[in-house]
């Protein structure tokens, strides 16, 4: 990893450990929850995507680094909160899926934060249970 590529990460994920428990609580922000790897409990993680009919897609922008996407490895079960509304699901990392493309047809604001911010991008869908 570049020299550029690794501040990149380290100055981002600085920010969004001091953003991200304000989003997590507002109460129409999207959020993913994951199990954590090590300690098994729950890890909620802001989060921009869409619903595309039974499934939710969203775009990691640091890849298999993220967090979350260690925690989608380790477990795949998940929750994500939509609109104020909890759903069960299973996540699936799609490495072939083109992730440039893919923040096309996802919120632009998220969209700009990814591609401004991200080194790696890695596509995510969740199939949901209901």
């Amino acid at each position: 990893m570049s020299r550029l590529t690794d501040l990149r990460f380290r100055a981002t994920t600085a920010f969004q450990r001091r953003v991200n428990p304000l989003l997590r609580r507002l109460p129409l922000q999207t959020v993913l929850e994951t199990r954590g790897r090590v300690s098994g409990l729950p890890r909620q993680t802001p989060v921009g995507g869409r619903r595309v009919g039974g499934s939710f897609w969203l775009v990691s922008e640091f890849g298999e680094r993220s967090q979350y996407v260690r925690n989608i490895k380790a477990d795949p079960r998940v929750r994500v909160r939509i609109r104020g509304r909890w759903h069960e699901g299973t996540a699936h990392l799609v490495p072939d899926d083109d992730p440039v493309a893919r923040l096309r047809r996802l919120p632009r604001v998220n969209g700009l934060g990814v591609r401004a911010f991200g080194t790696d991008l890695l596509t995510v869908r969740v199939d949901l249970a209901d």
